[in-house]
């Protein structure tokens, strides 16, 4: 008989115990609508029935494709209750992408606009999932509000096993097919746990904005928000005087950005002090952050910064970078700035030889992360699994070292990945959609620092004999087949590749000289 995984709490019912003790307080607020606590776990009583109702069963996968919006959160919730399986789309992916991951998680429904479906559906192979569309014409089937409507607002809650399957997390994989952390109940219980057990987490009366995307890094809030008391505000685009605007209004006292987001609010502001005097975290993270950027917005921004690392397969940040230690680099340690932190109480981070020993103090070797918060490996991908997790640890593939007192510094990565903007992007991946293109003979992607977006990608290209270079052309090429976030945004192209003695392109030889006079191979 093979033995089970112990029951653990359903975090979706945990919410609606939140919801008791916070029934009248917002909840969730967005330009268009706000809902209390009571409203919010109704809708997702509602939305789970609707589910069942529709004919999913335990497990299934649901697709969500919007950008932020409260009906993502009643969706999170109401899938956890209904032991769904939340599969989330970036709403920037572009339509053949967005159709790769419905293929690849065979999902049994996606939830989006008729918009957004009309630009996906044709590029489906197989047969297409049922829909329901926030947009859908009145007394429509695939209608989300009809169904909430018809739907009942009893649910009990499913019981859970720690290894259950909860969420698929996708990203693109080092070999540019798809691959998605599979995030069990278990592991999201340990994420709660971590937000939750930190000084620094939200009360209730705190007003958490969220900018980025709620389908990844920001998402991981949601739960630890709602369980907190806290109000979520959803903001659905970045612009950055607006948005500072709304803060201030609004008083806004927590948010989480990507260093590109602090970037850009920098350039508005001008050096300008506190202009958010409510604000008492300002979290960031999914990308490195230049210790010089950081000092500066400590200087705009006040004693607020706090900074996490972690990745999907860790179910979010396994260090953290806490307020009191940036109060401390800055008066009396300034190369602290430089770390990612020190790893949280449940969270078990090392740094590793290439034989999986621990390195000493000081020397450079790769992160590996064990415990309750570690991915249950790749959506059947068994071998990209055998390649990251290996006895119970989860090889990171940054380079690190930590120093006597265990703060963590990321140098450099075993990891061709580019980190733009706090989004993943995968050579291989870019290099694919160029090997499509008529003209190209030989492509090379990599990395190179970029002042807004931290890193940018960038791409050696070798054109086939006769062919004239079009930068513009090959753009478009990639625009209608990449997220704008993936599309080189410098293309050089040259008579050949540089290789190694075995013929093979030498990625790194080419983009070091980018990289003169940086630190760090990561920005």
């Amino acid at each position: 008989m093979p033995v089970l995984s112990p029951e653990v709490a359903n975090v979706g019912e945990l919410v609606s115990r939140a919801a008791r003790l916070h029934a009248r307080q917002i909840a969730v607020t967005s330009p268009p609508r706000s809902c209390t606590y009571e409203q919010l776990d109704r809708r997702a009583n509602r939305l789970a029935s609707a589910l069942r109702g529709l004919g999913l069963q335990r497990g299934d996968r649901v697709g969500v494709y919007l950008p932020n919006c409260i009906e993502i959160v009643e969706l999170e919730l109401a899938c956890y209750k209904a032991a769904l399986v939340k599969a989330p789309m970036n709403a920037r992916l572009a339509p053949v992408e967005v159709a790769e991951v419905i293929e690849n998680s065979d999902a049994a429904l996606i939830v989006t606009t008729a918009a957004r479906a009309e630009t996906f559906l044709p590029l489906l192979k197989g047969a297409a999932p049922k829909l329901l569309l926030l947009d859908a014409a009145e007394g429509s089937p695939a209608s989300y509000e009809g169904q909430l409507a018809l739907a009942s607002d009893a649910f009990t809650a499913e019981r859970v096993r720690a290894d259950e399957l909860a969420v698929l997390h996708y990203t693109s994989g080092s070999s540019g097919v798809l691959k998605a952390a599979m995030q069990t109940f278990g592991n999201r219980l340990a994420q709660l746990r971590k937000f939750l057990s930190r000084s620094e987490g939200l009360r209730p009366g705190d007003l958490l904005g969220l900018v980025g995307p709620i389908t990844h890094a920001s998402g991981m809030q949601i739960v630890p928000a709602l369980c907190s008391g806290a109000t979520i505000r959803l903001f659905t685009g970045f612009e950055p005087a607006r948005f500072l605007d709304d803060m201030k209004k609004e008083r806004v006292t927590h948010t989480f950005m990507v260093p590109t987001m602090i970037n850009m609010l920098l350039a508005e502001l001008q050096g300008r002090y506190r202009p958010l005097p409510d604000l008492h975290r300002l979290g960031y993270g999914a990308a490195p952050m230049a210790p010089a950027r950081i000092m500066q917005a400590m200087d705009v921004f006040g004693p607020v910064l706090s900074q996490g690392y972690g990745a999907g397969e860790t179910t979010s940040g396994v260090c953290g970078l806490s307020v009191e230690d940036h109060l401390f680099a800055r008066a009396a340690m300034p190369e602290r700035l430089a770390s990612c932190g020190r790893p949280f109480l449940e969270s078990v981070v090392e740094i590793v030889d290439d034989e999986g020993q621990p390195v000493a103090p000081g020397e450079v070797g790769e992160i590996v992360v064990s415990g309750e918060d570690v991915f249950a490996g790749y959506w059947r991908a068994p071998e990209l699994t055998a390649e990251v997790l290996k006895q119970g640890r989860y090889h990171t593939g940054d380079l690190a070292r930590a120093d006597d007192e265990g703060y963590i510094y990321i140098v450099d990565r075993k990891k061709d990945m580019v980190i733009s903007g706090g989004f993943n992007v995968y050579p291989s991946e870019v290099e694919a959609v160029l090997y499509q293109h008529a003209a190209v003979a030989e492509a090379c992607v990599f990395s190179v620092p970029d002042d807004k977006w931290g890193e940018a990608v960038a791409a050696h290209i070798v054109l086939k004999p006769g062919v004239s270079p079009d930068t513009a052309g090959l753009d478009d090429f990639c625009a209608a087949r990449l997220a704008g976030f993936k599309r080189p945004r410098r293309i050089e192209f040259v008579e050949s590749l540089l290789k190694n003695a075995n013929g093979k392109v030498a990625r790194k030889a080419i983009q070091t000289p980018y990289w003169a006079g940086q630190a760090r191979r990561v920005n």
